[in-house]
């Protein structure tokens, strides 16, 4: 028997409600390979907003299909064994936005983050925008200091979960309270070394395998590789073509 394909959708980030990101998510849908698949929504990173999970449901559940389910573990308490159920039991994991710090220590403590890693293997489509898409990564850009400290902080480098290399800058093309994205990171990269992935808003990569490709909503909207080479940090543009192309060729300097 074949060994299941591991599926991820990073989404640099986009306004879900008003339809802004709808080619992203009819692609994550279509990857599923089921007619109705379930969607299993965690708000961990929003401390559970129950706005956040309405908006899921009604895109994804009532307008796209879906069989949508929410796990909170914040605002609840569930037991290991719902936990597990809820996580290995779904087609598609969709991960929101907001606080990646918080999020990726509640995981841990949890045991979140080995059963995702189980459902990554299984087949399930894992996805998420920001925050959402940091997690997928060895570390990530993140403005989580900002929850903390909304007129005092800095962008900090979070450790992710570790299923794909690199680290992950969302909402390349923007900026958080003001703040750009684009230089700190780049000034990031020049302090820590290795090999940054940026994605814009309305925009995301694809991850099969050892393929990827990038997706967009909207034509402009780009992913970059950023990186150090001979003293000096490059934004290259990440081509967007049709096929799949290796991730290994991701990484090359």
């Amino acid at each position: 028997m074949a060994k299941p394909v591991k599926k991820i959708v990073a989404i640099g980030g986009g306004v879900m409600k008003t339809g802004g990101l709808l080619a992203i998510d009819k692609e994550i849908i279509r990857l599923a390979q089921k007619k109705r698949p379930k969607l299993l929504f965690l708000p961990t990173a929003t401390s559970d907003s129950e706005l956040y999970w309405y908006y899921i449901d009604k895109h994804f559940g009532k307008k796209l299909g879906c069989k949508t389910d929410v796990l909170y573990l914040i605002r609840e308490t569930p037991s290991p064994k719902e936990i597990k159920e809820k996580i290995l039991g779904a087609d598609i994991i969709y991960v929101g936005g907001g606080n990646t710090l918080k999020m990726m220590r509640l995981w841990r403590r949890l045991g979140v983050d080995k059963l995702l890693k189980t459902a990554w293997q299984n087949g399930t489509v894992l996805c998420g925008i920001s925050a959402g898409s940091i997690c997928w990564f060895e570390s990530g850009h993140s403005d989580s200091m900002s929850f903390y400290n909304p007129k005092k902080w800095e962008y900090i480098n979070v450790h992710g979960l570790g299923f794909l290399k690199g680290v992950h800058c969302p909402h390349f093309n923007s900026s958080t309270l003001g703040v750009p994205r684009k230089k700190h990171f780049r000034d990031m990269i020049e302090k820590i070394g290795g090999m940054g992935i940026a994605i814009d808003n309305n925009c995301a990569i694809e991850f099969l395998d050892d393929k990827y490709r990038v997706i967009t909503s909207k034509p402009a909207a780009k992913a970059y590789r950023v990186f150090k080479k001979n003293s000096k940090v490059i934004s290259e543009r990440i081509p967007q073509k049709e096929e799949l192309t290796p991730i290994a060729t991701l990484y090359k300097r």
